[in-house]
């Protein structure tokens, strides 16, 4: 059985991964801190390569979003600027202007 997923299923998906990569940025934050803080390195060394692989899966996702979903340059720069914000994956998350873009259809 193949599974097909469809625009919304990627979107919904897209929001996921954006609360996830805040919560992961968040979490590297901390675990940093804890890391000068105390010395303990453990957190930093695990949340590390976590974070970096959902920021690149967040980022490429967000591109193909871009095309498939035809989202304006000010939709995508938004989304991408709020991916570096420690917070910003999760008001990407409640943004209503994710979904594809209604394109007129002529009327011949």
């Amino acid at each position: 059985m193949l599974l097909t997923f469809g625009p919304m299923d990627f979107l919904r998906v897209f929001r996921v991964l954006a609360v996830a990569e805040a919560a992961s940025w968040l979490l590297l934050i901390l675990a940093t801190i804890v890391k000068y803080g105390i010395g303990q390195a453990g957190g930093v060394q695990l949340l590390g390569p976590v974070h970096g692989a959902l920021f690149v899966a967040y980022v490429l996702l967000a591109l193909f979003l871009w095309r498939k979903n035809q989202w304006t340059g000010r939709v995508l720069a938004i989304v991408l600027v709020d991916s570096v914000l420690p917070t910003g994956g999760f008001s990407v998350a409640r943004r209503t202007d994710l979904g594809a873009r209604r394109v007129p259809v002529p009327v011949p």
